[in-house]
């Protein structure tokens, strides 16, 4: 009966133009992501089965630079026509639909009425700036002359408030993003600071792909959002620290760093601590779900990490290429000390470890001694007797 009902399922997508292949894959990296065992890749493809009949997909975008759309855009295994047209159904999507104008505000406003579908959000929203300057990208006829559309505030209370649920693509919509920077002069806020619903935000500058996927089958797979952290983040995606996932964790543990670009250290690929990364503050999996098409990273590409999944990075996180002061880092006998020496409290540990070592031996040796010693003394007082 499994066979029977993986084939259907498989079948219902191959119709769809998702081939076998890739969408194995899909249900694969979904469970890796959400931490689960492979063997969980049959619920998973009866889950996406079972969204053909889901609520719609409705992405806003606000201020944002689109980057969060073209990174999602360029996803893999499936792509984003079989994702979103095929599993989801993406209803409303400014930056890539087709209808404009009054046809697209017809669309929406449908979508409205009906309720219960997935919003994501794409760029943060502005509550500072003139209502004759904060039109929306689609008009809808309805403003007064100097303005082109209700104001992006306006647009996310009366999208956001009637979907199953607000995902935040992008640090933009989760936080404010750069344009939230000091002094903020438009007044930039995340959705869930501007208008007070409760989001799920994949904060990343993009976002990348698979926390969008992963977010989506968590949600169809357990009938349920993720649990998140106290910044509204999936705690599968931003449960641990950047700096503990990188592969050149071992390099800062024992004190190697790159401090000049251009060097034999960058070339060994040595810790780039030094050089700025913000990895030791920094909350993702990055390091494990990689980038375009799960090839490569920012430190796999030799930058820093500039901490852009984190709340106010564009400010705390500056200047990118200055390092973190005083990061702590595990030392021996519950000492703690900072990057700088931890190379050598490593060396001095070892040190006194051998130093230790070689007094426990020592004295080993002549104890061991003195009861050979002794053992001869008896045998010699007992042939005399």
């Amino acid at each position: 009966m499994a066979d029977q009902v993986s084939s259907k399922i498989i079948a219902f997508f191959e119709e769809r133009g998702i081939s076998r292949r890739d969408f194995l894959k899909l249900c694969g990296a979904s469970a890796a992501a959400l931490g689960l065992s492979p063997l969980m890749h049959g619920p998973i493809a009866e889950a996406l089965a079972a969204a053909a009949r889901r609520p719609s997909l409705v992405w806003l975008d606000f201020q944002e630079c689109l980057g969060c759309t073209e990174s999602t855009v360029k996803a893999v295994n499936p792509g984003p026509a079989q994702l979103l047209l095929n599993i989801l159904s993406a209803d409303y999507w400014e930056a890539i639909m087709a209808p404009a104008g009054f046809p697209a505000t017809a669309d929406l406003q449908d979508q409205v009425k009906k309720g219960g579908y997935i919003c994501v959000v794409e760029g943060a929203i502005p509550t500072r700036i003139p209502q004759a300057m904060t039109g929306g990208t689609v008009g809808t006829g309805e403003a007064a002359a100097l303005r082109l559309g209700p104001t992006a505030l306006e647009t996310a209370n009366q999208v956001c408030k009637r979907a199953a649920a607000v995902v935040c693509a992008g640090t933009c919509s989760s936080y404010g993003g750069v344009q939230a920077a000091a002094p903020n002069p438009t007044g930039a806020k995340g959705v869930q600071a501007a208008i007070g619903v409760k989001t799920v935000n994949l904060p990343g500058c993009p976002v990348n792909p698979v926390w969008i996927v992963t977010t989506v089958v968590h949600n169809l797979l357990f009938k349920r959002l993720p649990t998140l952290d106290a910044h509204g983040r999936p705690k599968f995606i931003y449960g641990q620290l950047n700096h503990n996932l990188c592969p050149r964790r071992a390099h800062f543990d024992a004190g190697e760093f790159v401090e000049q670009f251009g060097t034999a250290a960058e070339a060994r690929h040595l810790c780039l601590y030094k050089m700025g990364c913000k990895g030791p503050a920094t909350y993702s999996n990055c390091p494990l779900v990689l980038w375009n098409d799960r090839q490569s990273w920012c430190i796999g590409a030799g930058a820093p990490c500039i901490g852009c999944t984190e709340p106010d990075f564009w400010d705390r996180m500056m200047p990118f290429y200055s390092r973190l002061e005083n990061v702590p880092v595990p030392g021996f006998l519950g000492v703690e000390v900072g990057a700088d020496r931890i190379g050598s409290t490593l060396f001095a540990a070892t040190v006194a470890g051998a130093a230790i070592h070689a007094g426990v031996t020592a004295v080993k040796r002549r104890r061991r001694s003195q009861e050979q010693e002794g053992q001869g003394k008896d045998r010699e007082g007992g042939e005399g007797q």
